[in-house]
């Protein structure tokens, strides 16, 4: 390998580890549990409303299912702004 190579791989591996990084800082956030959190309770609210009269345990199922994909489809543009804020402090 020429010492080209060497450096483009090793600016390639920096790159990658600022990446896991953020990435490891996202999953450990307090922002990201409390956005889970929120976003969760608000789906079993309206949930719960809209199944109040029917006694189903099908439907009462897909309570968790529906808060966590709401919350990690949702989560997408919560952690961009986190990114900027996260970016602009350092």
């Amino acid at each position: 390998m020429s010492n080209e190579e060497l450096e483009k791989e090793i600016v390639n591996i920096k790159e990658r580890n600022k990446k896991v990084e953020l990435d490891k800082k996202w999953e450990t956030s307090l922002t990201r549990k409390i956005c889970i959190c929120i976003l969760t309770y608000i789906v079993v609210v309206i949930y719960s409303y809209i199944v109040r009269n029917y006694d189903n345990i099908l439907l009462s199922s897909l309570v968790p299912v529906i808060g966590f994909t709401l919350s990690t489809l949702s989560l997408r543009y919560i952690r961009k702004i986190w990114e900027k804020n996260i970016r602009d402090r350092n």
